[in-house]
């Protein structure tokens, strides 16, 4: 069956935005562009909160010179996402609609429209999905700076186990970890 993969970049203490709400930190050289890009074509959908569907919307309009990062726009701009939100009024942008449902029926429509593996992204979103037993494996990009607080990647008073399946290291600068959630 497919998996629910909640996928972020995090710094070494644990946060994926700084306390000034910045992830300058998280930004990948052309090799863990390369591996994000191949992690991104092997999904067949996207449920994601409002602040990371602002952020990614910078991919439908992309203007790089980068061939790494017109794979990767031309990637994310052809997978089918959907924004579940309470406050946006509507959502703009390539293969994106927008769901004021819960995060359960959300991710079950998604689901039923898709054949593979869907992300789920937003830490708030991931969170609430993580409490609720939605997420079958965690992915973790973690930086070697500590940030001192900000957005934690998980949830703060939530237990998760989680069984190590794959690490790998991209130069001396971030350590991926692929984890399955105990029990799923």
């Amino acid at each position: 069956m497919p998996s629910v993969i909640y996928e972020m970049s995090v710094s070494a203490d644990g946060y994926v935005v700084g306390p000034d709400g910045t992830f300058d930190w998280a930004m990948p050289d052309e090799e863990l562009h390369r591996f994000h890009n191949d992690q991104a074509r092997a999904l067949a959908g996207h449920l994601l909160g409002r602040r990371l569907y602002e952020v990614m919307r910078y991919w439908d309009d992309a203007d790089d010179p980068s061939p790494v990062s017109r794979d990767f726009a031309a990637i994310w701009q052809a997978l089918p996402k959907v924004v579940l939100s309470r406050t946006l009024e509507a959502v703009e942008g390539s293969n994106v609609r927008l769901a004021r449902t819960d995060l359960p029926t959300a991710l079950a429509d998604l689901r039923a429209q898709v054949d593979g593996d869907v992300a789920i992204g937003g830490a708030d979103l991931a969170g609430e999905a993580l409490r609720l037993g939605l997420v079958d494996e965690v992915r973790l990009f973690a930086y070697p700076v500590a940030v001192g607080g900000g957005t934690p990647f998980f949830p703060r008073d939530l237990r998760v186990d989680l069984e190590l399946a794959e690490t790998r290291t991209f130069g001396s600068r971030v350590a991926f970890s692929r984890y399955r959630v105990a029990g799923r």
